[in-house]
């Protein structure tokens, strides 16, 4: 038998080069693929997925960069005459409210008392700007035409396709009988009460998206994938409800051979290197703090705030209006003008406090069937205060939510007997009282910051908060792995704590600090200090690592201002999108020895079920 057909890596790359010089596609299955359960696997057959709230990341473990593609689907309508339904992208609930209304306002003369408090690193103050002089020009700006014909076209729906993923489901005409639905929000599965909210409708989404990207843009037949596995990335504060049935989608709808299940901090500090991190994810819909420490992720440290750069952009809109923003056909409720309003925060927003006064800028607007308009226009500080309202998220106006979220309590699954309900009722008296001293004895009581008033909320002798009431996506109460033996004392504590802080958000910096107080050593605090690593899309400002590291050093315990020797902010990490790093970390995982005795197989899935996640996952499940 010859090397090749042994399945030699060197002659197998060889042949591979010389078939892409031939232009002849790589073969969909070699020969020398393993089967499930073996040691090896060529890691050209593990697909990594990283499902996000906006977009969905997904690739081979070997690939450069993962395919990156609208999480959003477009489902024609089953009989005529329905009335046509978009989920909201921009736009949520809570909004337009007078309570709302004042909070943002009341955000607001924060983040300009903020602004105007710090000098420039000159020295010099900041140059005033009236916005009455702003709105003024502004508003007798009128619309130059570059060409009548924008060159953009809706999708093509003669054929009338069933369903339409990612960019070609954005494309479509309104006036089309399709519903539009993004399945993830917020970093949770999609559920309400309207039209394809049910988890059924939700499931049936994803599995559709996963399996057109893998077969449209992996190039990879739905029946060859019993010769691939896949690695999932899931986030930090997740649903075991939603992850079991990801699992089983998974293996048994679409049909992979094996399946491993990280999440998404430990995933970003593979990806990034680093062997400790307190991982700041500032993704489209959520943000996300939690503390790795040698691959594994501290739950007593994991914080999730149900706001995103979705809501910078909204801000920056009214903030834009309120300065008299000339393309005042603009609406949030419109998808083609919040791709627009997406890439001018993109292109404007920073936190430079050296950029002071009024710029000029200009933005074209495309869209299809009308002509393609030149909009010129000036901002002052509206650039600043937008991306400043993550550190002061009362500037959204979100009212009558939840905006902070702890790990779930676990309610059990009938599927998975031996849970941690079964090992607590087990345990006995004696070893439950030991380990509730012992767990208080090594928790400092840690700070939950209270945005509105600047001051400190002490949340519980476990140092956590519990959220006594959750939307019905979430449903389960928040609190820690262990709290099933805390005194009712204690758990009385939680709620007060809670109840003072209902439904307000933390700021970005007030989260990191409240996560890595959380930590339970003084040592491991020390770490997370010196290496903050910042990851997802929501958060690519100019001079965001510097304003960060400054609120932070200005913030952080005199205690450890002493101590720790440098507060160190890592936003681009061996100069790599802060967007692919969770997804690179899955691909490392697929790389590494131990990752084998992680798997969980098909066959073993459809035996034992979830009692698998909790027997291979490399977190406690």
């Amino acid at each position: 038998m010859t090397q090749a057909e042994k399945g030699d890596p060197e002659n197998g790359r060889e042949k591979e080069k010389e078939r892409e010089q031939r232009g002849v596609k790589r073969p969909i299955v070699p020969a020398a693929i393993p089967e499930p359960g073996q040691e090896q696997i060529q890691s050209d057959y593990i697909v990594v997925i990283h499902p996000g709230s906006s977009t969905l990341r997904i690739g081979r473990a070997t690939d450069t960069h993962p395919a990156a593609i609208p999480h959003v689907i477009a489902r024609r309508h089953k009989q005529p005459g329905q009335t046509t339904y978009c989920d909201r992208w921009l736009l949520r609930e809570g909004l337009n409210k007078q309570e709302g209304n004042e909070q943002r306002q009341n955000g607001l003369k924060m983040v300009d008392q903020a602004i105007w408090s710090k000098k420039m690193s000159n020295g010099a103050r900041r140059i005033p700007v009236l916005p009455e002089q702003v709105r003024a020009y502004n508003k007798q700006m009128r619309p130059a035409v570059l060409d009548h014909n924008s060159g953009v076209k809706w999708t093509n729906t003669a054929h009338h396709p069933e369903y339409l993923v990612g960019e070609e489901a954005l494309y479509v005409n309104p006036a089309d009988c399709y519903n539009i639905h993004y399945p993830i929000r917020r970093g949770q599965l999609n559920l309400h009460s309207r039209p394809g909210g049910s988890l059924t409708a939700v499931l049936t989404d994803l599995e559709t998206i996963w399996s057109h990207v893998i077969q449209k843009v992996l190039e990879i037949q739905l029946k060859d994938l019993k010769y691939y596995r896949c690695i999932l990335l899931i986030p930090d504060i997740y649903n075991r409800q939603h992850v079991k049935e990801m699992v089983n989608m998974i293996l048994t709808k679409i049909g992979f051979s094996g399946v491993i299940v990280h999440q998404e901090s430990v995933c970003a500090a593979f990806g990034s290197g680093l062997g400790s991190a307190c991982v700041v994810d500032v993704g489209d819909q959520k943000t996300s703090v939690c503390c790795v420490e040698d691959g594994i992720s501290h739950r007593n440290t994991r914080l999730c705030l149900a706001y995103g750069g979705s809501d910078v952009t909204r801000c920056l809109f009214w903030l834009m209006q309120r300065a008299g923003f000339p393309y005042r056909e603009c609406q949030l409720s419109n998808t083609l003008d919040g791709l627009l309003l997406q890439q001018l925060k993109e292109s404007y927003t920073h936190l430079d406090q050296d950029i002071s006064g009024v710029q000029d800028h200009e933005f074209q607007v495309r869209h299809p069937d009308a002509p393609a308009l030149l909009y010129q226009f000036r901002l002052g500080d509206e650039k600043l205060q937008a991306s400043m309202a993550l550190f002061y998220p009362a500037t959204f106006g979100i009212t009558g939510q939840k905006m902070t979220f702890l790990q779930h309590r676990s309610q059990g699954d009938a599927e998975d007997p031996h849970d941690e309900h079964y090992l607590l009722a087990t345990q006995s008296k004696q070893d439950q009282s030991a380990k509730a001293a012992a767990d208080r004895k090594a928790l400092p009581k840690p700070t939950l910051y209270d945005d509105s008033r600047g001051q400190g909320l002490e949340v519980s002798d476990r140092g956590h908060a519990q959220d006594p009431e959750l939307g019905p996506s979430q449903n389960d109460s928040l609190a820690s792995g262990n709290d099933a033996d805390d005194s009712p004392a204690a758990m009385f504590s939680r709620k007060t704590a809670m109840s003072q802080f209902e439904g307000k958000a933390l700021g970005l910096d007030k989260a990191i600090l409240h996560s890595i107080d959380c930590c339970a050593s003084d040592d491991t605090k020390k770490k997370m200090y010196g290496s903050i690593l910042v990851v997802g899309g929501g958060l690519k400002f100019h001079k965001a690592q510097q304003f960060l590291q400054h609120r932070i050093l200005n913030k952080m315990p005199p205690s450890f201002r002493r101590v720790v020797e440098n507060v160190e902010v890592i936003t681009r990490p061996k100069d790599t999108d802060p967007r692919l790093l969770a997804w690179k970390g899955g691909a490392v995982l697929a790389c590494l020895d131990t990752t084998q005795e992680l798997w969980v197989y098909q066959h073993e899935w459809q035996r034992f079920g979830v009692r698998m996640l909790r027997e291979r996952a490399a977190f406690v499940w």
